[in-house]
């Protein structure tokens, strides 16, 4: 009987830790923190998805939780595309019954009449972690100087998401230097065959130098124009230069990982925009993974651990 000779182990053992890497930690801990949740079926409808689109449909968390994925996503902080002001409180209710949702990212106008009254009282739950505005309304709040109702959300220890680009977040970040804020969609990044842009790159590491910004490496999984995609464009080494920037530029403490579900379905399936980021954080080793699955949306958000929620 011949044995295998020591090569021949070694090569197999460097086979299956090869293979380990590429999963990842078994018992990982993912925090998707960026999904929408709606129901058109309701008696006053949504203002968003509008009808006859592919994303008019009943989409809640269980519907998430039953998308084919890469590795298994553990909880959710949801971000409200209504601007609906009751719509935060449908989602409050919504995330009481599932402690999957670990938070809600609300939507309030600052600047409003009713800001102040409306975030006292969102904020009087504990799954009501921030509010999004867009990059259009954070230049608006800058240009009239009027960051007063931003300034609300850091004296409660929320934080604030910012839909635009890392450019107008690093001018907030410098203004509000005691609020937690959120860079959504890796900061818009024009992804091409060409690679990332200078001015892309240069915007991202002016809000990096801020500490208390933090940036979502999601909506990635895509090219400048959708319906053309060059080959390779499902697979890690496309958006490694966007992904080394911004790990470069962030660091392993303050990088996130959302999806953007399910306005995502447009441009990819959630098993490869979820593998993508995964595996290139599974290169940084399991601490750095930890961090950018769950850790740094703890930091970031503040949620508070749910019983049941695993």
């Amino acid at each position: 009987m011949k044995f295998p000779t020591l090569r021949l182990l070694s090569a197999l053992l460097l086979g299956v830790s090869r293979v380990a890497a590429q999963q990842g930690p078994p018992d990982l801990d993912i925090i998707d923190c960026h999904t929408h949740f709606y129901d058109p079926a309701r008696p006053q409808g949504v203002p968003f998805p509008g009808k006859g689109t592919p994303l008019y449909r009943t989409t809640l968390p269980e519907h998430l939780r039953a998308q084919k994925m890469f590795r298994k996503v553990t909880g959710t902080v949801i971000v409200e595309a209504s601007p609906w002001v009751e719509d935060n409180a449908w989602l409050l209710n919504l995330a009481e019954k599932d402690p999957f949702v670990l938070g809600i990212v609300g939507n309030l106008q600052p600047g409003s009449a009713a800001f102040a009254k409306d975030l006292d009282r969102f904020a009087a739950n504990p799954l009501f972690r921030g509010i999004r505005i867009s990059g259009t309304a954070a230049e608006k709040l800058l240009e009239a100087d009027s960051t007063g109702d931003l300034q609300r959300l850091a004296d409660r220890d929320l934080a604030l998401d910012v839909n635009g680009s890392a450019a107008v977040v690093a001018r907030l970040a410098e203004r509000l230097p005691a609020l937690r804020i959120v860079l959504n969609h890796s900061g818009h990044a024009p992804v091409t065959e060409a690679g990332p842009t200078t001015e892309w790159i240069d915007s991202i590491h002016a809000a990096a130098k801020h500490p208390n910004v933090f940036c979502k490496i999601s909506h990635l999984v895509r090219t400048a124009l959708h319906e053309k995609r060059p080959p390779g464009t499902t697979e890690l080494d496309f958006y490694r230069p966007y992904l080394d920037e911004m790990w470069e530029a962030f660091g392993e403490d303050r990088v996130i990982y959302a999806s953007n579900w399910p306005v995502s379905e447009s441009i990819s399936d959630y098993e490869t925009l979820e593998r993508v980021p995964l595996r290139h954080a599974f290169e940084k080793g399991e601490s750095a993974t930890r961090k950018f699955c769950s850790l740094n949306s703890q930091r970031a958000y503040r949620w508070v651990e749910r019983p049941g929620r695993r």
